[in-house]
């Protein structure tokens, strides 16, 4: 680390207080710290009513969200906007009054102020309220030190805190401006990112699989072209940091074994286009419909509103169901039985109008039963029909054609039968009928007891 003038350090600190000690003695500053009291006191007050009647104003704003966000950050900061105005109109009155010497610190209020409620302001564009807060401090502060001009004081003091890495002199100065114009140019690739993921997902002559993969490439190009730039911007050489970098990718490359396979399953599964959003698929024991590609996972939400995140790696080596893979059409089969009482021609005949009273069962393919097999109790039937949500879910598709089975074949007495079962016992058996009364009871006339009990 760079030898730091301890010295000159103390003895600028001590001008400093000086030169401030003997400008807050004085009566103006004073009356200019009153007047400041006053002024935020004033505007605090009346934020406490005006406040509450612009925000309800505000909202009745419809089909401006970005817009609607902006004035609410205003009005949730009223106090500080009247404290602007109230410190504006009383410099103006001291400037024509006194000397302008006089309302210095009057104006640097107002500038410090002013930088505080425009970034915090803008701020609210960052939808992380943590991150918003973070970066309007970090503006704020580089903003404040420009005003105060003192920004080259503290530039050459973190500058200072330096060591040495090879030929690389890293300094304090220079981590805070690397992250800060990597995080700037970051941002602005993950904005142009969107826009342009938004724009391609437009194009409805594309199929999905190619957009999603369009939007991601658009992305990772974008976020790599940031990253570059940003080094470059900085002064880093990118030569001096093979050595480290390799050392870094080795180890990378064993600990993220798996997120690469995910991230390259993931590029193969929209090259191929063997799933894209809105299939439906079973993998497993999970059935449900694609929501979202991801780079690292595929977004799966079930019929009971589960949301599966299944690694890309599952779908290229796994056995996938794609219920939609060509189309949405899909074929599903009822097995049911009637009694040999029952004439199968007609038997047929109504289980085909039963499946065509059901909204969800498609009249084109048209339902159709077959006979299948002369059962031990039953005339075997089996009903197949076609429906084109299979999203929508199965089971329950399958219950209401049960349930409309059942209605017609009632309303025509067609009886489903039920198996009857014999059973055969190999030994003897005595049956005794507990109803009967017992041979020797005293009441059949049979001898009485022996002690009667006397009268």
């Amino acid at each position: 680390m760079d030898t730091i003038d301890i010295p000159n350090m103390v003895q600028t600190v001590a001008a400093l207080l000086k030169a401030g000690r003997s400008y807050v003695v004085q009566p103006w500053t004073f009356y200019q710290l009153l007047i400041i009291a006053a002024c935020y006191g004033a505007a605090w007050a009346i934020s406490l009513k005006v406040e509450p009647w612009l925000e309800v104003r505000a909202r009745t704003i419809k089909g401006k969200p970005g817009l609607l966000r902006v004035i609410i950050a205003v009005m949730r900061r009223i106090d500080w906007v009247l404290f602007l105005i109230f410190l504006a109109a009383a410099r103006a009155t001291l400037l024509e009054l006194t000397w302008p010497s006089r309302t210095y610190l009057l104006s640097l209020i107002f500038a410090l102020a002013s930088a505080w409620l425009a970034i915090t302001v803008f701020s609210r564009i960052i939808h992380n309220k943590t991150l918003a807060r973070l970066i309007a401090l970090i503006i704020f502060g580089y903003v404040a030190l420009g005003i105060l001009d003192l920004r080259p004081e503290a530039a050459a003091f973190l500058d200072r805190l330096a060591f040495q890495v090879g030929d690389l002199r890293v300094s304090m100065l220079f981590v805070l401006r690397t992250v800060v114009v990597t995080a700037g140019f970051l941002w602005i690739a993950n904005l142009l990112g969107n826009f342009f993921d938004t724009r391609i997902h437009r194009f409805e002559d594309l199929s999905p699989s190619f957009r999603v993969l369009a939007g991601k490439f658009i992305k990772i190009s974008l976020i790599m072209i940031a990253v570059m730039m940003a080094l470059s911007s900085t002064g880093i050489d990118l030569t001096a940091l093979t050595v480290f970098s390799g050392a870094v990718g080795v180890g990378l490359g064993f600990g993220l074994q798996k997120v690469v396979s995910n991230f390259i399953s993931g590029v193969i599964i929209l090259a191929d286009r063997s799933i894209k959003p809105g299939d439906t698929i079973a993998l497993g024991e999970t059935f449900g419909w694609i929501r979202e590609l991801r780079a690292r996972f595929v977004s799966v939400i079930t019929r009971d509103g589960r949301e599966y995140l299944i690694p890309n790696e599952d779908f290229i080596t796994h056995q996938v169901v794609n219920w939609s893979f060509s189309d949405k059409l899909v074929r599903l089969d009822i097995e049911f039985g009637v009694s040999y009482d029952s004439d199968p021609h007609e038997a047929s005949k109504l289980a085909i109008h039963a499946a065509s009273t059901i909204d969800r069962v498609l009249k084109s393919p048209s339902p159709v039963c077959w006979m299948t097999a002369f059962g031990s109790s039953s005339l075997d039937f089996k009903l197949r029909f076609w429906i084109s949500d299979p999203q929508a879910g199965l089971t329950n598709v399958r219950g209401k054609v049960f349930l409309a089975l059942w209605d017609v074949f009632k309303e025509n007495g067609i009886k489903i039968p039920y198996p009857h079962r014999e059973i055969i016992m190999t030994t003897p058996v005595e049956v005794v009928n507990r109803d009967e009364p017992d041979a020797e009871s005293p009441t059949d006339g049979g001898p009485a007891p022996d002690n009667p009990k006397p009268d």
